[in-house]
């Protein structure tokens, strides 16, 4: 799992021929996962997990490619409200707190670019942080890249250092060498 927000819907569903009793009070999470098997495949799954219970009822999920439209209602405020549009389904969410709706966001944003290839969702009314600029993913990326540059420029250090031992070892070897050649010589000099 790669991220969840908690939710609460916006909008009551209106389903007037079923019947209303439910199992109680419940929470419910919108979750953002993906498969750590070839090929890999990422979805969104609704969970409810009901009061007094330490488990999970998966309710909805869908694959990300079937993920249309994320609105973040509006770009000018944290609003912890937002919409998911799906090929099949819509729904209307608040999410906790507005921070908990942007980390969520930006998750979902750069799983979208970095496991679809084709048809991406579209991101509206976001603010600018969430898709780009400030993020904590790209913040998070970029000291992960400056440490592996820094690592980079360390092991590219101690590798000329090791290539000028080595070439400084053969040159002693092949001294060492001459030199024995040299006093076998003598020593077969003065033998005789």
């Amino acid at each position: 799992m790669l991220g969840a927000v908690q939710v609460k819907r916006r909008t009551k569903k209106k389903i007037p021929f079923l019947a209303t009793g439910g199992q109680g009070e419940y929470l419910t999470y919108i979750c953002l996962s993906v498969t750590n098997k070839k090929p890999t495949q990422a979805s969104i799954t609704k969970v409810k997990q009901f009061e007094g219970s330490t488990s999970f009822v998966r309710r909805s999920q869908w694959m990300l490619e079937q993920l249309c439209q994320v609105n973040g209602i509006d770009p000018n405020r944290d609003s912890p409200e937002f919409d998911l549009l799906f090929e099949n389904a819509f729904d209307q969410w608040v999410a906790s707190t507005a921070s908990e709706k942007c980390t969520f966001f930006q998750i979902l944003h750069h799983t979208c670019q970095r496991y679809l290839t084709d048809k991406k969702p579209e991101f509206i009314n976001c603010q600018s942080k969430i898709l780009g600029g400030n993020s904590i993913l790209h913040s998070a990326a970029d000291s992960v890249t400056s440490a592996v540059q820094k690592a980079s420029q360390a092991l590219n250090e101690r590798g000329e250092r090791l290539g000028r031992a080595e070439e400084k070892t053969e040159e002693l070897r092949n001294t060492a060498q001459q030199f024995a050649e040299t006093a076998h010589k003598l020593a077969m000099k003065h033998k005789c």
